[in-house]
């Protein structure tokens, strides 16, 4: 979460706590700030034991990062210079399970698939489809095959009105051909 969401969301703890000191119930509090009445019911228990210094924000949550600020710059330099350059030749591709490797190898520190996900995020990396191209592909063969041999194989479509697609009406009896079945049928089954 970003700095301004922080204080955001503290603002609307501090405006929680003026309002338990004005005697007005977790429920009432949850309805005017609009937030869950489980929200409500914990902050005013906060604010019950602590005050209002319990309802500040303490900072970023989560774990720290446990790579230092010039092993985060290494690590974007060693991601620039692509797989191949530390090992992984088969493609130009980094996984986050390769990403987890690499700061293993190069700094002694693990980080799980998703900790390694989360951690190229925050290098401004993002998570990449490849086009799947053949390396060898002639563009001006292809467009010839699809105009001239496609158009010869291609099997021509069902002619317009030839079938009834509609599970409420049927089709006519008289587009029916005698010989299919239910040509002869009179009344539709119920």
């Amino acid at each position: 979460m970003t700095a301004a969401g922080r204080r955001r969301r503290e603002s609307v703890r501090m405006q929680a706590a003026e309002l338990f000191e004005q005697e007005i119930k977790p429920p009432e509090v949850a309805r005017r700030l609009r937030v869950s009445l489980k929200s409500a019911y914990q902050w005013h228990q906060l604010w019950r034991d602590g005050g209002h210094e319990a309802l500040a924000s303490r900072g970023p949550s989560g774990s720290r990062c446990r790579l230092s600020p010039r092993c985060l710059e290494k690590l974007a330099a060693y991601l620039d210079e692509g797989p191949a350059a530390h090992g992984w030749v088969e493609d130009q591709v980094w996984t986050a399970a390769r990403v987890a490797t690499l700061i293993g190898r190069k700094f002694h520190v693990s980080y799980s698939v998703s900790g390694a996900t989360r951690l190229m995020h925050r290098l401004g990396f993002s998570p990449q489809v490849p086009a799947r191209r053949v390396a060898e592909r002639d563009e001006r063969a292809v467009t010839v095959w699809k105009e001239v041999t496609w158009a010869e194989v291609k099997e021509p479509g069902r002619p317009a009105g030839a079938t009834s697609a509609s599970r409420t009406k049927q089709g006519s009896r008289g587009s029916r051909p005698g010989d299919e079945p239910g040509a002869g049928a009179g009344t539709p089954r119920s």
